[in-house]
């Protein structure tokens, strides 16, 4: 939500934040604190909301509210809620069928809710400052990957260190790599893979945004090899910067991404269908510059300017 705050500050909202913690603990008394001390002068209680342990704490801020009589509005990022949504029908129906208004960030989401009964749904996608996202069109492409995730083994990064060494061993000069902060240990075990196959692997840990994007020049190409996904930001920010995409076709990928016209989408876990991906756009520049065109074209509606009007409609009512 950081960025959404950001945005909300500079037009003109007071925005109050919670939580910076790393322990869950202290992240949810951090979060039901600022609530509670902030509830006289609070409007509207956003709260971001996963799929998995996460959603407690939008569960519990949701109750928070509801007892205090403060309106809230759910923001949908777990890609796998429509599942959340069946094993806990209970707990969903009053945190989301209780708030003001949810927002779907997806069509996707959007659509599973709608399904699920909920009508106090809105699409609002994510949102960038596009021009803050130099376009780079890249006129000669090599197999320089480019991961951007957090560590977690939803996100299947140990299938990007599979690539690679699919890719070598077809005889592909290949580079990858890997951008986040571990989650689950997953960083770990895709060091320890990387390093006992001596894999060209580099592993840069937490970049913050400016820097990343610098990064990124030096690559060609972005995977995303999620197994849940909604409507990642860094995919977005990938296409802004005319990175050609290869992405799993799971979630609500296929609602942010058109296969072969902006993007190439395989299937999850398909090591060779990613192989093929890339080796589509070593022999076919032109495809490359079609799809990287197409796709900043698609991004330029999820900038901030033309977004921010969606949010003015809830938070303005």
């Amino acid at each position: 939500m950081e960025s959404l705050s950001g945005h909300l500050i500079s037009e003109g909202f007071d925005v109050i934040s919670a939580s910076s913690r790393k322990n869950k603990v202290l992240r949810l008394w951090d979060m039901i604190f600022t609530v509670l001390k902030h509830a006289r002068r609070t409007q509207y209680v956003l709260i971001d909301t996963y799929s998995t342990q996460n959603f407690y704490y939008a569960v519990t801020i949701g109750n928070i509210c509801r007892l205090l009589k403060i309106p809230y509005i759910p923001i949908l990022h777990g890609g796998n809620l429509p599942e959340r949504l069946r094993k806990s029908k209970r707990l969903s129906w009053k945190l989301f069928n209780g708030a003001k208004q949810n927002v779907a960030p997806s069509g996707y989401l959007l659509e599973h809710f709608r399904r699920s009964g909920y009508n106090n749904v809105a699409h609002i996608p994510n949102s960038i400052d596009v021009e803050l996202y130099p376009f780079k069109l890249r006129s000669s492409v090599k197999a320089r990957l480019l991961w951007v995730r957090s560590f977690a083994e939803i996100y299947n990064p140990t299938l990007a260190i599979k690539i690679v060494e699919e890719l070598m061993n077809k005889g592909i000069d290949v580079e990858l790599c890997m951008v986040g902060p571990e989650k689950d240990g997953s960083l770990e075990r895709c060091k320890k893979l990387a390093g006992e196959k001596s894999l060209p692997v580099r592993f840069t840990g937490r970049l913050n945004k400016e820097e990343w994007i610098q990064l990124s020049e030096s690559y060609d190409i972005f995977i995303n090899t999620t197994n849940f996904d909604n409507m990642p930001v860094s995919v977005i920010e990938a296409m802004a910067l005319g990175l050609p995409v290869i992405s799993t076709k799971v979630g609500g990928i296929p609602f942010l991404l058109e296969d072969n016209k902006d993007a190439i989408l395989v299937d999850a876990n398909d090591k060779e269908g990613f192989c093929n991906a890339i080796s589509m756009l070593l022999k076919d520049k032109e495809f490359g510059i079609r799809i990287a065109r197409n796709a900043r074209k698609k991004v330029e509606k999820f900038d901030w300017e033309e977004v921010k009007q969606l949010w003015f409609e809830i938070l303005k009512a």
